[in-house]
């Protein structure tokens, strides 16, 4: 009798199984056409002209919140190249979150900092930060401040950076961000481009992977991006391109995007405001928001919008070793369920719209309890081998057409790449990015699941979380200052940027 109940369980749990693939299936192909037709339909536009569009007087000026924390290997190299960007108006503020090493030092001294006694007065943003020690002005730039508080986490220094911040959109931005050099005029195109009636509330771009590049003065230029050696590397790469320019693309199309990436992201910050600002004590906070201001657009009954700029606006650090990639991951899936859980309500709620009826949902299944249900697709696999419930050339054939399905998805995102923006423009690189590309699923996705399943397990036991610790490789090109122990080669921030980027 029970051998007939684990029989017929086994059976059932294969066939849920079999329609989850389907339905995951069925929603990759749909994305991958809403991001085929997208890409085409723009196929034809006329290379922007920025340095026209720059004197235009419907540029918006930009408060640029740069969070920091023991970042003093690179914050200097990241401010030089802010204080250059190729922008009309705009003022930076570095928010030091209480760092352990000489990061705010190190702004002082670099930038003829002094501190400011009649500081601006606060935007209203009602969510208690934590205490701030001073704030500072540059002598030499006046649009240049630096905010000394005491330690709370990326969202309150971003939640600080906001109060201080004096113009009417705010740039969320890494601390180790390497910047297109049209990177924001191509983020606020879209603002400015604004239909009557319609309102662009945030903007976000695709991030690139810059290790292997070659950075210039904090800049990386089209023709100065290279493919890394290392193949870790380059399959986040396949990964990053996967998930922006094939998830995004669609999700943006039909506003139903929920991920601004952190890395770098404009916000309107009077919507930002009134929706609460960054929520503290969790570790996705770009995704958090983001879904908030979903939810202030359906109680205002607005046509607010938040967009995604398929064209790379930045490039990121990724990590090389497997060790900090693990590291990194779980945590990423501790922050999308933190969103998810904190909006359940949303899930399947008409009231929400398309968000709630099918962007949210889709991010529950696919993107937080994907990798659960694989795991439980190999179990299933194994246990029905050994217990002789399968045939195994039909389950072999099955798994790896899925298998065969995944590397396609991934070679049609590098695809889109070559076909529409053409950033690795040698011949070396593009044949490796659709070999690495082809071979993903067979080796980089089953780890990546893994590691994904032990974040979700993570999250649901309540692991507590901060800004985390990710060996840096100083893609920026600005070594220490002397004086300056070994010790701050470990610089101390992930950076949560993405779910599945």
């Amino acid at each position: 009798m029970w051998d007939e109940l684990i029989s017929d369980a086994h059976r059932i749990f294969g066939y849920v199984i079999m329609l989850y693939v389907a339905l995951s299936a069925g929603v990759y192909i749909f994305m991958y056409a809403a991001a085929a037709r997208s890409l085409w339909r723009d196929r034809d536009l006329s290379p922007i002209q920025y340095s026209a569009v720059l004197e235009t007087e419907l540029v918006p000026p930009l408060s640029i919140v740069v969070p920091a924390y023991n970042e003093e290997i690179n914050i200097v190299g990241s401010v030089r190249s802010l204080l250059g960007i190729n922008y009309k108006q705009f003022e930076i503020v570095v928010v030091n979150d209480g760092s352990k090493d000489r990061t705010a030092a190190i702004m002082i001294e670099e930038f003829d900092m002094t501190a400011i006694k009649d500081r601006v007065s606060f935007s209203g943003l009602k969510r208690e930060t934590k205490p701030i020690r001073a704030v500072y002005r540059s002598l030499r730039h006046p649009n240049l401040v630096l905010v000394d508080k005491e330690n709370g986490g990326k969202a309150d220094a971003l939640n600080v950076g906001i109060n201080v911040a004096r113009y009417p959109y705010f740039v969320s931005l890494d601390g180790d961000t390497v910047l297109d050099p049209d990177a924001f005029i191509k983020v606020v195109k879209p603002i400015m481009d604004a239909r009557p009636g319609e309102e662009i509330i945030a903007t976000g771009g695709s991030v690139g992977i810059a290790n292997g590049s070659r950075v210039d003065s904090g800049y990386l230029s089209s023709d100065s991006v290279r493919l890394s050696d290392k193949p870790l590397v380059v399959m986040q790469v396949v990964e990053y391109l996967r998930g922006f320019l094939m998830g995004r693309i669609g999700l943006s199309r039909y506003n139903m995007l929920l991920l601004v990436s952190g890395a770098f992201g404009v916000f309107n910050k009077k919507w930002v405001v009134e929706a609460g600002g960054y929520e503290t004590g969790t570790i996705g906070e770009d995704m958090e928001l983001t879904v908030r201001l979903h939810e202030e657009i359906r109680r205002r009954k607005s046509k607010a919008r938040i967009v995604y700029v398929p064209e790379p606006v930045c490039w990121t650090e990724a990590p090389e070793s497997f060790k900090i990639l693990r590291r990194q991951r779980t945590r990423w899936q501790r922050g999308l369920f933190e969103s998810i859980w904190k909006h359940r309500n949303m899930i399947f709620n008409p009231r929400y719209g398309k968000v709630g009826m099918l962007s949210m949902p889709m991010f529950l299944f696919i993107e937080l309890l994907g990798p659960l249900v694989e795991v439980f697709g190999y179990a299933t696999v194994v246990f029905g081998f050994f217990m002789d419930e399968i045939n195994v050339r039909v389950s072999l054939s099955l798994a790896l057409m899925m298998l065969l399905f995944g590397s396609l998805v991934s070679t049609g995102a590098v695809l889109f790449e070559e076909w529409r923006f053409h950033n690795y423009n040698r011949l070396r690189d593009v044949f490796r990015l659709f070999f690495y590309a082809l071979s993903e699923s067979f080796w980089y996705r089953p780890v990546l699941t893994l590691w994904r399943t032990h974040g979700l397990l993570q999250a649901i036991r309540g692991k507590r979380h901060g800004w985390g610790e990710m060996t840096r490789v100083n893609v920026l090109g600005a070594g220490p200052k002397p004086g300056i122990g070994p010790e701050a080669a470990a610089a101390q921030r992930e950076g949560a940027s993405g779910i599945e980027q």
